[in-house]
Order: C-alpha cells, then structure tokens, then sequence
C-alpha cells in the first residue's frame, strides 16, 4: 500500500470537507436570517444575496487546494498518480491544513457576521454593504491566508516526485 499517497489524499480531502462544512454551516446562518428578512420585504433580495453567498467562497478555496494536490499527484492523467513515501505524504497532509481550519472556521464566522449584516440591512438598508458586506469580507481575510499558506507550502515547499 501506498502510505504515502494515502495521507496526501487525505490531506486533500480535509482541506475541501472542511472548507466545505464550514461554507455550508455559514450560509445556512446568514439563509436563516435573510430569509427572515425577506418574508416581510423580498424587494431586499438583491442586497441580502451577496451576504448569503458570501461564506461560501471558503469551500471554493478548500476545492481549489484539493484539485492543486491532485494535479501535483497526475490523478486526472489516466497514466497512473506518482508514488511518494509516507513522510512526503505527510507533508502534502500538513499543507493542506491551513486552508481546511482556516476555511472551516472563518466560513462559520462570516456567516455570523453576514446574518448580523442581513439583519441591520433590514432596518438601515443604506449600511447592508458599508458595515454588512465590508465586516463580513475582514472575516474572509483570514481565509485567503490560510489559502496562501497551503498553496506556498504545495507550490514551493514540497519537492514532488516524478510520475512512474
């Protein structure tokens, strides 16, 4: 068995499940409230969209560093996916950490912080993108680091062995 190639994928699949509970969990916050929201005045639909979407931009990241793991692998290839030993393996797992906890944490706040946004903009809808969009988009900071992060360490800081 191929450990190594194992705990890659692993590592690859973390990074897009939990990337992806997270972005889920977060829309599903900021849904509840914009639904709310919209029950009462839907002519708000526009300005609450972008709020809800908004955490979902963390599960993207998370697929993005899951598909640049398996691109290094050649797993789209047919030709067969490159071996590696279980330290190389662990390495690739390693990397691709930082996206899948940054991701899956910062999509829960975000969405916390959307569905404030939703609700403020239901009241003030002259604030939905000042404090509602531009709070939440601090909050996704935090997520494009902890893609940075991941994507450094794949691209520059794991020496990928050749396909067999």
């Amino acid at each position: 068995m191929d450990y190594g190639l194992t705990l890659a994928l692993i590592g690859a699949g973390l990074a897009a499940l939990l990337a992806g509970i997270g972005s889920a969990i977060g829309i599903g916050t900021a849904g509840r409230s914009a639904t709310g929201v919209l029950s009462e005045k839907p002519e708000r639909y526009g300005q609450m969209f972008i709020m809800v979407v908004l955490p979902g931009t963390q599960g993207f990241y998370g697929f993005l560093a899951a598909f640049l793991v398996m691109l290094k692998l050649n797993f789209f290839a047919g030709t067969g996916v490159a071996k590696m030993d279980a330290l190389l393996g662990l390495e690739v797992l390693i990397a691709c950490l930082p996206i899948a906890f940054a991701g899956l944490v910062s999509a829960i706040y975000q969405g916390k912080v959307c569905s404030g946004g939703i609700l403020m903009a239901a009241k003030r809808p002259e604030m939905a993108f000042k404090a509602g969009v531009v709070y939440a988009v601090m909050v996704e900071v935090y997520a494009v680091l902890g893609l940075l992060v991941t994507m450094f360490m794949l691209l520059f800081g794991i020496n990928w062995p050749a396909v067999v």
